[in-house]
């Protein structure tokens, strides 16, 4: 249980962080309550290499040759939600899917980008540097 910041010992409710969900139907991450949502589509590539450097990078040796890549197409969150992190939130959920299931991420969403994965440079082992490209 936490104080106030005032000093008053008496408890604050801790707010629960959002849950994020994979809606696999729909091909997407979203929030419970399915406002806010990262939206994506599986791509069948055939065999793809990671990077130009794969050699330097054991990571993204082992991704060589993956057969799907995870086109991350479009990041939303709602006027009302923004500036609670839920859009780094989808972002992380959505990256380590594709790290659990062996896939290549196309950072086709310009939030992801350009904010997501700077913010993030650890993810970049994950990002398609070569063909295929986005089908945007």
């Amino acid at each position: 249980m936490a104080k106030r910041a005032d000093g008053d010992s008496s408890t604050v409710k801790e707010a629960r962080p959002p849950v994020i969900v994979w809606n696999k139907e729909r091909e997407r991450f979203e929030t419970e309550d399915k406002e806010a949502f990262l939206q994506y589509h599986l791509r069948d590539v055939g065999l793809v290499a990671a990077a130009a450097n794969s050699s330097d990078n054991p990571e993204q040796e082992k991704r060589k040759g993956a057969a799907v890549v995870m086109d991350m197409v479009h990041t939303y969150v709602p006027r009302s939600k923004r500036g609670m992190g839920l859009a780094a939130l989808l972002c992380d959920a959505a990256f380590a899917h594709a790290q659990c299931h062996s896939m290549l991420v196309i950072p086709t969403c310009s939030y992801i980008s350009d904010t997501y994965l700077p913010r993030n440079p650890a993810w970049n082992f994950l990002v398609c540097n070569g063909e295929p490209k986005s089908s945007m």
